[in-house]
């Protein structure tokens, strides 16, 4: 669960540090104080993309670190294993500072990741549940990915849209290939071609690096035996070589040693040298022995070289792409198949179908299964939120032929009261109905995530009265099971919470006044005051604050 948030130089935050605990926690405050800034700040350092325009304003740099306490998850633990990210047993500390420049840096446990190893870690421990969740709920799409979610079947949707994609790659090069099986048939014979020369070249990087450095020295071997002569001869061979004539400085700078010391300096320096001038006669001698005219050996390296850069010059690339051009070749042999009557790329085609045929199938298994469920647990949901009477349904239509998707369309349909025949949700539901029904959906399919901790940002728009109640009492039953936080505007949910934080705004002393959010956390009687003001706005009358004592006693 969430144990700490510490938040820095964030929108109108300049610093906030919040302990949570386990259970439903609330947050309230005014319009515009900022609550939705905490989800925010959570959303940030959970892997969500971030905006210079968040860094508060005059600040270098936002900074939002949440500690999450990781026991209960084994999974998360194991996860941090296999990525080399643990640090303290049981404990995960995730991190996010954005640069004023638009430079995003991300820390796990301390350890630097990338941006989607962040959101990885933040999906396993944290479910938002956005205020605008019921207007979404309208689109398809949504619709899907919320039973698919719901159902356990999101990793087995988006195999079938992998495998989709890949059969509908190969019956469109199918189709190519039957539109014009003569131009195929003519590149798959050039290419077979191609592919034979460029084979049987036996071509390498590191071989021809070798034969071009044997091509250099072989084709300059006269050169350097003539220069390795004409050293060896002014060194040591000549009457007047070099060695000799510093043997003859060294014998008599030695007999004048005795007469001052401070020639034993330059003396040192030349016997040195003399040494190091004889061991490169040796080193020279040497070379000069392992030197061949070898005029054979030179023109075979002349024949590869020509055959090389031949073969280059013909295909327009440098020697060193050749492994590459194998490559691609190889490649597009591939692509093409390589029968002559296409047979290879229709069974290819035939087996793509059926991958996908068999996914898509056990995909549609499930949903079936998982949209009985899901609506009954909704339809039950409807009866305690003034919808009497109502139910909820998922249609599933099949389709003639399956897409990305799937084999079959889902929709939403409802019927608000008895009698009356379900319909789409869009035709059908009012805005306060549809936030009944999407709060009931995200209540029940939270219930079956892994997250230990959920948020819920204003769910419980367009709702009041007996189901704010209702609603409240959801949400602090969750919260038995889970780490639960809500922003509301409903004292009937907020006096569920056994936790209340209140946001609200500051002025900042100095003189520009700039304004700032704060966090506070409310005790009993602080409760009472926001209770009341959430029940009787402006003015506060002592039976306001009797009502708001009665609620909060009455929810313990």
């Amino acid at each position: 669960m969430l144990v700490h948030l510490t938040i820095r130089d964030f929108v109108i935050v300049d610093w906030a540090e919040l302990t949570f605990k386990p259970g439903f926690t609330v947050l309230t405050g005014e319009t515009g104080a900022g609550k939705s800034i905490l989800i925010d700040a959570l959303m940030l350092v959970l892997g969500e993309r971030g905006e210079v325009g968040q860094i508060r304003h005059g600040c270098e740099r936002a900074e939002i670190i949440a500690e999450f306490d990781i026991n209960p998850i084994p999974g998360m633990q194991d996860w941090l294993r296999k990525k080399d990210l643990q640090a303290d047993p049981g404990i995960c500390l995730l991190r996010r500072i954005l640069d004023v420049n638009g430079r995003s840096r991300s820390y796990i446990n301390g350890c630097s990741v990338t941006l989607q190893q962040l959101r990885a870690a933040g999906e396993q421990l944290v479910d938002i549940h956005g205020q605008h969740a019921h207007q979404s709920l309208l689109r398809g799409e949504m619709q899907r990915d919320l039973l698919d979610g719901y159902a356990g079947n999101s990793e087995l949707a988006r195999a079938v849209a992998t495998a989709y994609q890949h059969w509908q790659q190969l019956h469109q090069q199918r189709l190519a290939w039957e539109q014009d099986a003569a131009h195929f048939l003519q590149e798959r014979e050039q290419l077979e071609w191609q592919l034979q020369e460029l084979s049987a070249l036996n071509f390498s990087l590191e071989a021809w690096q070798t034969l071009q450095a044997d091509y250099s020295r072989l084709s300059h071997t006269a050169n350097l035996l003539e220069a390795v002569e004409s050293s060896l001869e002014i060194l040591s061979e000549s009457e007047s070589a070099t060695l000799g004539q510093l043997h003859a400085v060294l014998a008599r700078l030695r007999h004048l040693l005795d007469y001052d010391s401070h020639l034993k300096s330059p003396y040192d320096l030349l016997e040195t040298t003399q040494v190091q001038l004889q061991e490169a006669v040796y080193e020279l001698k040497h070379y000069q022995q392992s030197l061949d005219l070898d005029p054979q050996s030179l023109h075979i390296a002349e024949e590869r070289m020509a055959a090389i850069h031949t073969l280059a010059r013909k295909y327009h690339i440098p020697p060193e792409e050749i492994p590459d051009l194998l490559q691609r070749t190889m490649q597009r042999l591939q692509e093409l198949g390589g029968d002559a009557d296409g047979s290879s790329l229709a069974a290819a085609v035939s087996s793509a179908q059926t991958t996908y045929d068999e996914l898509a199938n056990t995909l549609s298994i499930a949903r079936r299964k998982a949209a009985e469920t899901l609506a009954c647990q909704v339809t039950r949901a409807m009866q305690t939120l003034a919808m009497s009477g109502g139910c909820f349904d998922i249609v599933l239509t099949p389709f003639n032929h399956g897409n990305a998707h799937g084999r079959e369309q889902i929709e939403f349909q409802v019927s608000t009261h008895g009698g009356l025949p379900p319909r789409p949700l869009a035709k059908v539901a009012s805005g306060g109905e549809l936030s009944r029904i999407s709060l009931a959906i995200q209540v029940i399919t939270s219930q079956v995530g892994t997250a230990p901790t959920l948020i819920f940002d204003e769910v419980d728009a367009g709702i009041g009265g007996r189901v704010a109640e209702i609603v409240g009492k959801l949400l602090k039953q969750l919260g038995k099971t889970r780490q639960v936080l809500c922003i509301t505007h409903l004292p009937q949910v907020a006096s569920m919470g056994d936790q209340h934080w209140q946001v609200f705004k500051t002025a900042e002393p100095a003189a520009d006044k700039a304004i700032l959010s704060s966090i506070h956390s409310l005790n009993e009687q602080e409760r009472v005051e926001e209770i009341a003001r959430m029940l009787g706005g402006v003015k506060i009358t002592a039976t306001t604050r009797k009502h708001a004592a009665e609620m909060l006693q009455k929810n313990k």
